[in-house]
């Protein structure tokens, strides 16, 4: 995982800051805090308003980043290899020989083998009267061996060498397709007999078919990739290299996780839109927080000069601001994950360049994401208490003291 040195820095303060608004407990009582809490309830409750919507928008779009990457990395096994044509980035643009095949059959230490072929249907759905691009994935009975996952929901398994398919659940109330429906791509018509899921992976967002009917159908005699399952980690490693070194193969091999960890590289535009939104809201609630302690400290500098005047420090008067505003913002971020649950589960969709197909996801605020909204809402009410906390405590007592 790449390291940003600007985040790191921004936390390290923020905890440093922190550290300081536990150790003013020493010398203030957390009851003076709350005190000060309770006196202002309406504009109290105002800023953590304000702060939880922030957060929310925030969430949300983690949500959304996080429903990506999950429909994409969900489920896929480190173990599962997958054999496609050397430089390929994708299976839809790969191949693999029926001799090839057998000759991966009968390599040593391999356990299961599934061949697959991967196909674009374009087929309209809501919002996309002109189609959109769906991965229909011709398997055997294999495909359901090395993905113990996928599971049968509705309907019944397609026969062999039949116009039978079946439809992942999410497709089918995207695209708005049914068990017992008929559609029809090219020349063909195809009937769906059956309804599936695959815990949120990216087969949530395909078609399965008979490997035979489906190639026969559109003229491809080839494979688009062999999926492997050795018998244990090291016959995985001895398999990895003798396919690579055989030239006569001509064929890469990578893990299932680590293949759909590079399908991501195909969503680098919605992880742009992400990054930049979440930064934004961020910086937003910074200086939401800022703005609300400002309006919160500015009355108190009469109150924060009587304290210095009694002996307390610049350090204890500047730490129970923080704790104070920290306390503010955690509780906006409550709020502001809890606007945010109705997002959650919610379906929707984008295009993976990799493969030109629809990738199907829901939002998901887990506990991942849940927690990035109160790191940030923490953050922000550390640097947006202390900053104006800093600038009163840093003002002439008797200055303070002729503040109207």
């Amino acid at each position: 995982m790449r390291v940003n040195p600007l985040e790191v820095l921004i936390y390290a303060g923020a905890a440093v800051l922190m550290l300081l608004a536990l150790l003013s407990l020493r010398h203030i009582p957390f009851s003076y805090i709350l005190g000060n809490l309770k006196a202002r309830k309406v504009s109290l409750a105002m800023s953590i308003l304000g702060i939880g919507v922030v957060i929310a928008v925030m969430v949300s779009m983690k949500a959304l980043d996080r429903g990506v990457e999950l429909a994409t990395r969900s489920s896929a096994s480190k173990e599962l290899l997958i054999v496609m044509r050397e430089g390929a980035e994708a299976e839809i643009s790969s191949w693999v020989t029926r001799d090839a095949a057998q000759v991966i059959r009968t390599l040593p230490g391999v356990e299961k083998v599934s061949p697959e072929l991967t196909i674009i249907f374009k087929l309209p759905r809501a919002g996309a009267p002109k189609g959109s691009n769906v991965i229909v994935r011709g398997v055997t009975p294999a495909a359901f061996e090395v993905r113990p996952y996928v599971k049968i929901v509705d309907g019944r398994m397609f026969r062999p060498s039949t116009n039978e398919l079946m439809i992942s659940k999410r497709i089918g109330e995207r695209f708005n397709l049914h068990v017992g429906e008929t559609f029809t791509f090219g020349p063909n018509t195809w009937i769906i007999v059956g309804a599936f899921t695959a815990s949120g992976s990216a087969y949530d967002s395909e078609i399965w078919a008979d490997e035979a009917y489906l190639g026969e159908a559109r003229k491809r005699e080839q494979f688009s990739a062999v999926y492997v399952k050795p018998v244990d980690h090291a016959a995985m490693e001895s398999i990895k290299s003798t396919i690579v070194t055989d030239n006569r193969l001509k064929l890469q091999v990578r893990s299932e996780y680590q293949y759909y960890a590079d399908q991501m590289n195909g969503l680098i535009g919605i992880k742009i839109l992400v990054g930049i939104v979440a930064f934004f809201m961020i910086f937003g609630a910074i200086l939401g927080t800022m703005n609300t302690m400002f309006s919160s400290v500015a009355p108190r500098q009469r109150e924060l000069a009587t304290l210095r005047a009694l002996g307390f420090s610049r350090r204890t008067i500047i730490g129970s601001v923080v704790l104070e505003s920290a306390l503010v913002a955690v509780a906006g971020a409550v709020v502001g994950i809890v606007l945010s649950l109705p997002v959650n589960g919610l379906s929707s969709g984008t295009v993976n360049w990799s493969t030109f197909s629809e990738l199907a996801f829901s939002f998901r605020v887990d506990a991942f994401v849940a927690g990035s909204g109160f790191l940030v809402a923490l953050v922000a009410g550390i640097y947006g208490g202390a900053i104006p906390a800093i600038r009163t405590a840093r003002m002439p007592i008797t200055t303070a003291l002729r503040e109207i």
